[in-house]
């Protein structure tokens, strides 16, 4: 039995916790956006929501998805946008690319599509821009058809496509993966070709938020450098971050389970040191950057054909893979990391959301159901928008990563407090003493946690692994003791 003593601390308020923080991807990769997402008006099969799948719709407005990011990835540098507008049956039928996948895309599901299925969602789109195989002006003119109210030729087209209000897409990605699938820039050619994207996007809409497509250190630098007298065009800086090293999906080792929390754990630090970057080059302007977080997750070997144990991969690729409450405790990990950083991460996109990766949520034919990741996040509800507070470890077991045993995030939102607590350990429970400043009366407390950190959902059990109501016993004036299994997830809501 592991022995811990945390405490919530509410005299140093960290910032918000920004909705955009939990924001989601689909890119037209897989069975992602196709089949996943998207089924087709016409289909008579499935149940559906002019032309997306009702269950899965409906388990997406449970999560929340407060953004969403699209059509890529790397399809974004292949996609050109002019190909889903119009009547669906006119559309061009194209050569779907992306991580080395070709499919056939009828482009059915196109920016009215996208633009609806967000607001079915109340997320907040984000659209990410074709540098690779495209052109400024053909960006500009994306920009121009969605966020125009002056009656040009294209705003006009909108209308005639059915939509007379602009759609108001604030977030825009200028490429993606630039250093790679994206074109295979060096820092310096991309750095200029952005600026001249950035300038010419900015004529067009002044109040678009803009993505610049960060990489590691060096790449970031090199790029910063280069434009370190028109900062000012860059909003957000982009870098991705996949967990490869924690051996195979779902028959992992004690050590392979602790590694994928190892670096689930380290994400935090790649964050601050992109941040720390981005100071270095701002100096005293008061211009602000944010890291965007706008790819992460973890990429079994199974699911792809690079990367430690890729020999196991499985063919055809289809980057599908399971989703155990180890991935579940990994996301719960990472998101503590965003809550600690949320001062500089500006938003982030779990990748991706039906089916492909770090799936939530997987579908089978008729057959929809979700992932432990699914409930670690939905765990984290009372966090969005709420104030992140600092929480001290005062006492713990520690990890053969060095990391804390058990570990926590808190918030504070309308006189009220919000812990989740993890229990990292694999094998050993825990009972924790915890001190909460104010809080007088638990109102709800959920815990997510099963036999094993292997365990799966699936279309033949798909409440495998699921929350089930817990109890926090009272140990003083705002003091409290609460007993953890090992690989658990706790949040606990205080009145």
């Amino acid at each position: 039995m592991i022995e811990a003593t945390l405490t919530v601390r509410n005299d140093s308020p960290i910032g918000t916790i920004s909705p955009r923080l939990y924001g989601h991807f689909a890119e037209h990769l897989g069975r992602c956006c196709y089949d996943g997402l998207w089924v087709g008006a016409s289909n008579q099969d499935i149940r559906h929501y002019d032309g997306f799948r009702a269950d899965v719709v409906d388990a997406l407005k449970k999560l929340p998805v407060p953004m969403l990011r699209w059509p890529g990835g790397c399809y974004a540098d292949h996609y050109h946008w002019r190909d889903g507008i119009g009547p669906i049956e006119k559309r061009a039928v194209r050569l779907g690319m992306s991580c080395g996948l070709q499919v056939e895309d009828n482009n059915s599901l196109g920016t009215h599509e996208f633009i609806k299925l967000c607001s079915m969602l109340g997320a907040e789109p984000y659209l990410a821009g074709n540098v690779g195989s495209g052109s400024v002006q053909e960006l500009c003119d994306w920009v121009e058809y969605c966020n125009s109210n002056v009656k040009t030729s294209l705003a006009r087209e909108r209308a005639a496509n059915g939509s007379s209000q602009p759609f108001g897409v604030r977030l825009w990605g200028v490429g993606n993966e630039n250093w790679g699938c994206g074109g295979n820039y060096d820092a310096e050619t991309y750095a200029k070709e952005y600026r001249r994207y950035a300038t010419m996007l900015r004529h067009v809409d002044p109040t678009a938020e803009l993505v610049a497509c960060g990489h590691e250190d060096e790449w970031n630098t090199k790029f910063l450098e280069t434009n370190r007298r028109h900062l000012d065009l860059i909003d957000h800086l982009s870098i991705h971050r996949y967990w490869i090293q924690g051996g195979p999906e779902i028959e992992f080792t004690e050590a392979q389970y602790y590694t994928l929390l190892h670096e689930a754990h380290a994400t935090e630090n790649f964050v601050q040191r992109t941040a720390e970057f981005i100071h270095e080059h701002l100096g005293t302007q008061s211009h602000q950057i944010g890291v965007a977080l706008d790819e992460w997750g973890v990429w079994h070997p199974e699911a792809r054909t690079w990367g430690p144990d890729s020999e196991n991969h499985r063919s055809p690729i289809t980057y599908e893979q399971a989703g155990t409450l180890r991935d579940a405790l990994a996301a719960a990990i990472a998101l503590e990391g965003f809550h600690r950083q949320c001062h500089i991460l500006t938003l982030a996109n779990l990748a991706q959301i039906v089916n492909v990766l770090h799936a939530p949520v997987m579908t089978e034919g008729a057959s929809m159901w979700v992932t432990p990741t699914y409930y670690a996040l939905q765990l984290h509800i009372p966090h969005i928008g709420a104030i992140a507070l600092p929480v001290e470890i005062i006492h713990s077991a520690t990890l053969p990563g060095q990391e804390s045993a058990v570990t926590a995030t808190a918030s504070t939102k309308a006189s009220k407090i919000a812990v989740t607590l993890i229990n990292r350990h694999f094998d050993q429970p825990a009972s924790i003493q915890l001190a909460t400043p104010t809080a007088e009366v638990v109102e709800h407390a959920s815990l997510l946690t099963a036999d094993q950190p292997q365990a799966v959902n699936s279309s033949a059990n798909p409440d495998c692994v699921k929350p089930v109501e817990m109890t926090v016993y009272a140990d003083g004036k705002n003091q409290w003791r609460v007993e953890l299994p090992p690989h658990a997830i706790a949040t606990i809501q205080f009145g």
